[in-house]
């Protein structure tokens, strides 16, 4: 039997996303993409860490995902990290900027994930950046729940 190349199971995490950031709002975004970069996401091959998203024209731009080139594509190859638009509807659009707008928020892509339709969606979320004390706690918080689950184990 021949080994499947392409899944569809595809949920790629952005972990530095929720260390670095204070996660407040989450959304679920269409992505416009060419064939040779859904077959790049079908392979895993995507990194998110370097992402964000702005706002152009009354538009939503994805910048700094990297979807690496298609091993078996021809000179109709894509730009690995090219900006990218999101499908989100106008209403939904008009609200995060407002948000973004008056608080001083960012926009950070969270997970790129394939649904069960087949289609490549971008869940991103409105995010305030910590402070290093911020951070602390968190990796406080997170060793703690490391050793009760060590010990539950025992």
């Amino acid at each position: 039997m021949a080994k499947q190349r392409f899944s569809n199971d595809i949920n790629i995490r952005n972990r530095q996303a929720g260390f670095e950031f204070e996660l407040l709002d989450k959304y679920v975004a269409g992505m416009v993409l060419t064939g040779t970069e859904i077959k790049s996401i079908r392979e895993g091959k995507v990194n998110l860490q370097d992402g964000y998203c702005y706002f152009n024209n009354g538009e939503l731009f994805v910048k700094g995902i990297n979807i690496s080139a298609y091993a078996q594509g021809t000179h109709y190859n894509h730009d690995a990290v090219r900006d990218r638009k999101l499908l989100l509807k106008r209403s939904e659009i008009k609200k995060m900027e407002g948000k973004i707008e008056e608080r001083g928020l960012t926009l950070v892509p969270t997970r790129l994930f394939i649904n069960e339709r087949g289609l490549a969606k971008l869940e991103i979320a409105i995010a305030r950046g910590k402070k290093t004390h911020d951070k602390r706690d968190s990796i406080k918080e997170r060793d703690a729940k490391r050793e009760l689950h060590r010990l539950k184990l025992k």
